[in-house]
């Protein structure tokens, strides 16, 4: 039994069934050589005493029967010697003894049992140590390779917070270079300011470029502002006639509520004391104090009045108003080529035209005028401008749509200009109607009733107005050589008049040159602004 148990308990190893049998037999035979001292008789060995089969039951041996009847017992009895010295085994002996043996047998067949289903727990349970061993290894290798590449990243993480603090120990130092440069550039441009403000308190003083004037002299000058006085008015204020030093003059006061007029008067200052031309207004001196400005008084006033005949005035001829076309836009070409820096007017009108006692005309209010950078006067370049300022219709509208200022902003104002000039009409439309009658051939209906002459500037006043600026003739090379050549023309027909040349009264001979006649400009021009786009 202990081989047997020994023999069962040898592990990876097989036992077929068919040795089964020969075990039990063996393990019977050799409880039989040594039998107990009580000896069952033969008839106590009756085929009753034990089973038939004797069945056990295990995991890996499966079951095997044991027949043990009276004809293979039958050797105890028939083999033994009739006078033996032992005593014959008694049944209930032997069936006691096959009862141990059947009960030891079936012991070790649970224990057998037992030890295989142990033998197949722990074989799996080595099975999952094992897979736990591996996947703990591949952990741990896993764990490695990410501590190594923490390592890693912690060591570029400190390289860069290295290079991180001497880029900003290095821009801390720049930084306080720059505010010790600073600094002295702040108390630099402070003494600076401070010297240039006692300067311009001196000058403000002793300004040579024109003539300072108190308030006493003013309202002296215009019996305390009086209305009886009051010449003209805009939106910058009102305009007194008055006679100072023996001169008689223009004298424009500030309205209190302006909220851009002190701009304005500091601007139309700086440009008017600077600048000199036989078109643009004289400006005599001013009062800074209280916003007053004297300028030389112009007899004829304003382009406007005179074009819409107020205070029924005669109507401008039209020879004149040729030579007036022609002045605006020599003024208009000085303020353009003004240097360093072009000047750009930007509210040019026929209430900023003035007119002298001899119909010569000159610019006037350039509070809004602006210097602009000098690549301006390219046709590509313009100077933005944070708001625009000028007069409703008079605008350019590109100027106002995009705030890009440019000389050539000027050119539509003085398109529009032109326009009323020969037609004396509002601006509001003006260049769209101008089209329409061409384009009919009743233009000159909308002429001023003395101006049948017809200035045939019409399609060059068309063109300056035309939206965009890259479409508007150039003032110094078109514009103005064209307006002179009008103005000659102008100039010839007057001095035939004043000699007697015969042709006296009405157009002098030029009336069909203008209006009528198949070589007539309204004959040559019509089709060529027929398609002019609005």
């Amino acid at each position: 039994m202990e081989r047997n148990n020994d023999y069962m308990r040898t592990p990876g190893r097989e036992r077929p069934l068919s040795n089964a049998r020969a075990v039990h037999n063996n393990v019977l035979f050799e409880n039989l050589e040594h039998p107990p001292p009580v000896r069952p008789t033969r008839s106590s060995l009756s085929h009753d005493s034990f089973p038939d089969d004797i069945d056990f039951h295990g995991n890996n041996l499966g079951s095997q029967s044991m027949d043990f009847g009276s004809d293979s017992l039958s050797f105890i009895s028939s083999e033994s010697p009739k006078g033996g010295s032992y005593s014959p085994l008694s049944s209930r002996d032997v069936e006691a003894e096959m009862k141990r043996l059947r009960l030891e047998l079936k012991q070790t067949m649970d224990m057998y049992s037992t030890a295989c289903k142990e033998a197949i727990t722990a074989k799996q349970k080595a099975r999952e140590l094992h897979e736990w061993k591996l996947e703990e290894a591949r952990k741990f290798e896993e764990a490695r390779h990410a501590e190594e590449a923490a390592l890693a990243m912690a060591e570029m993480e400190k390289a860069k917070a290295r290079a991180a603090l001497e880029a900003a120990e290095a821009a801390q130092r720049l930084a306080e270079l720059e505010s010790q440069k600073r600094m002295s550039a702040e108390m630099k441009a402070k003494r600076e300011a401070a010297e240039k403000k006692r300067a311009l308190d001196a000058l403000a003083h002793t300004d040579v470029r024109y003539r300072r004037y108190s308030i006493e002299e003013i309202e002296n000058a215009t019996n305390f502002l009086a209305d009886t006085q009051k010449i003209g008015g805009g939106g910058y204020g009102p305009v007194y006639g008055a006679s100072l030093d023996h001169t008689p003059v223009a004298i424009k006061v500030l309205r209190p509520d302006a909220a851009q007029g002190r701009k304005q008067f500091q601007q139309e200052v700086e440009v008017l004391s600077c600048i000199r031309h036989p078109n643009m207004v004289l400006l005599l001196g001013a009062c800074p104090e209280y916003g007053c400005l004297v300028y030389e008084y112009m007899d004829n006033g304003s382009l406007e009045d005179r074009l819409f005949r107020r205070g029924n005035t005669p109507p401008i001829p039209w020879h004149t108003r040729f030579k007036i076309a022609a002045e605006i836009a020599t003024g208009l070409l000085f303020l353009h080529q003004t240097k360093p820096e072009p000047l750009v007017h930007r509210d040019l009108k026929p209430g900023n035209i003035l007119l002298d006692q001899n119909y010569v005309s000159k610019i006037s209010d350039v509070g809004l005028a602006r210097l602009v950078p000098p690549s301006v006067a390219d046709s590509v370049t313009q100077y933005r401008m944070t708001s625009t300022a000028g007069t409703f219709c008079y605008i350019d509208p590109e100027y106002q749509q995009t705030g890009m200022l440019g000389i050539k902003s000027d050119i539509y104002s003085l398109g529009i200009l032109l326009l009323q000039l020969i037609a004396a009409k509002l601006p509001m439309g003006l260049t769209h109607h101008v089209e329409r009658a061409i384009e009919r051939g009743t233009f000159a209906n909308m002429l001023d009733h003395m101006g049948r002459a017809w200035l045939g500037y019409v399609k060059m006043a068309l063109k300056c107005s035309e939206l965009r600026r890259k479409d508007r003739p150039d003032l110094g090379g078109v514009i103005l050589p064209e307006l002179n050549r009008l103005r000659n023309l102008g100039q010839a027909y007057s001095f035939s008049l004043d000699v007697g040349s015969g042709r006296s009264g009405g157009d002098g001979g030029y009336s069909g040159y203008f209006t009528g006649g198949p070589n007539s400009i309204i004959s040559r021009t019509r089709a060529s602004t027929a398609q002019v786009s609005l």
